[in-house]
């Protein structure tokens, strides 16, 4: 079980920071964002001037990549927040999908060679090849097994503890991606109102007329944590109902199929118990 989880954790790791890395290998570093002052247009129509003058008399122009231009935007407390929870979120997300399998659940080669060794009542096999899976199924049939030498009841009853005990793991582990979907985008709107107060703050310090250049400037940046909070939480929160849906689904299945196997052994409780 140890060697199991130490390679799936490792597996999300390397996952994970590919999926960093190709974000990165994707982003546009040469986009430009030009911001042109209102001269821009008078100089455009006017005649290209000589050769010698011609770096005192274009436009200055305020060119950024965007990359740069996040970075000083966000700063580098909030792009280390949201770094750190697009980080967590992958790891989170491979890492349910992977115990959402159905094998990883209710493997359907534990199913029939469980189901054909109890028809040809070897038992102690049967205990044996549940007890080595490290399904949920497994889990649950080999703790019933373990408890019917005493009686069909304890062993119900075994099977219905660790199925809790096993659900409880599952969601757990998927819990945390609804509580990403649901701190992303406070963190945001929390960004927001930062940025809206210093940007506030610096045009009621500087007195006269505001530029509007620089008033959309910092309502932008103000407005992007949200945009990347909301851009975090939307699939967290669907990736959540996704994924809960799907466990909920195996968990019945192990419910009923637990039930079905261990069926033929309540006759045999009762007349232990009788």
């Amino acid at each position: 079980m140890a060697a199991k989880e130490r390679t799936q954790r490792s597996l999300l790791l390397i996952l994970a920071c590919l999926a960093l890395t190709l974000g990165a290998a994707l982003w546009p570093p040469g986009t430009v964002l030009a911001t042109a002052r209102p001269q821009d247009a008078a100089a455009q129509d006017a005649p290209p001037a000589p050769a010698a003058g011609e770096a005192a008399s274009a436009p200055q122009r305020d060119q950024r990549t965007l990359l740069s231009w996040l970075r000083q935007a966000l700063g580098w407390l909030y792009i280390t927040v949201f770094i750190a929870l697009s980080f967590v979120l992958v790891a989170l997300f491979i890492m349910n999908v992977l115990s959402a399998r159905r094998d990883a659940v209710c493997p359907p080669a534990l199913v029939e060679g469980f189901e054909a060794l109890l028809d040809e009542k070897k038992y102690q096999e049967a205990y044996e090849l549940a007890k080595a899976d490290e399904s949920f199924l497994g889990n649950v049939l080999s703790s019933g097994l373990a408890k019917l030498n005493m009686s069909y009841s304890h062993a119900v009853e075994a099977m219905q503890e660790v199925g809790q005990e096993e659900s409880m793991k599952l969601q757990h582990r998927l819990s945390y991606l609804a509580l990403i979907g649901t701190l992303s985008p406070m963190i945001g709107l929390f960004g927001t109102v930062d940025g809206m107060i210093r940007s506030f703050f610096t045009i009621a310090m500087g007195g006269g007329s505001p530029d509007p250049n620089k008033l959309a400037d910092g309502i932008s940046k103000a407005l992007l944590t949200t945009l990347i909070g909301l851009a975090i939480a939307i699939p967290a929160i669907a990736a959540y109902n996704i994924l809960r849906n799907r466990f909920e689904r195996l968990e019945l299945e192990v419910g009923i199929t637990s039930d079905n196997l261990m069926s033929r052994f309540e006759k045999v409780g009762a007349k232990k118990e009788g």
